[in-house]
């Protein structure tokens, strides 16, 4: 069964080649798209049965970080993981300080981003 998905990230075109590769190498199901860190809030409380949430940290408006702030009481079968093109090691740090579950570089760890979220969908 595909992962209840929440995509937070507001390239068009980074959406357009995400999603399709999303829904066949890692086996989600994208229930809602948001470009901005109130938006991604919005769906979260729209789609409370959520699985995922993929976040990047810039965006239209907000960052991703809130994002993650607002996830923090999110239930244990709920999971935040960071995709981004800024991933310093001190960003990783304040990531997963924030709760994300992992974070990733979009242009060096796709594979392995794709890998994590299987293992979700695995259980």
């Amino acid at each position: 069964m595909p992962l209840t998905t929440i995509l937070v990230e507001d390239s068009q075109t980074i959406r357009e080649n995400l999603i399709p590769a999303l829904e066949e190498l890692a086996g989600v199901h994208i229930v809602a798209c948001a470009e901005t860190a109130q938006e991604a809030i919005a769906a979260f409380a729209r789609h409370a049965s959520w699985q995922l949430a993929i976040v990047d940290l810039f965006l239209k408006e907000g960052s991703g970080l809130t994002v993650l702030r607002a996830c923090e009481g999110r239930r244990e079968d709920q999971h935040a993981v960071v995709l981004t093109n800024y991933l310093t090691d001190e960003m990783r740090r304040r990531c997963l300080a924030l709760g994300a579950d992992a974070a990733f570089d979009k242009s060096t760890e796709l594979d392995a981003f794709f890998a994590h979220c299987l293992r979700y969908q695995a259980g």
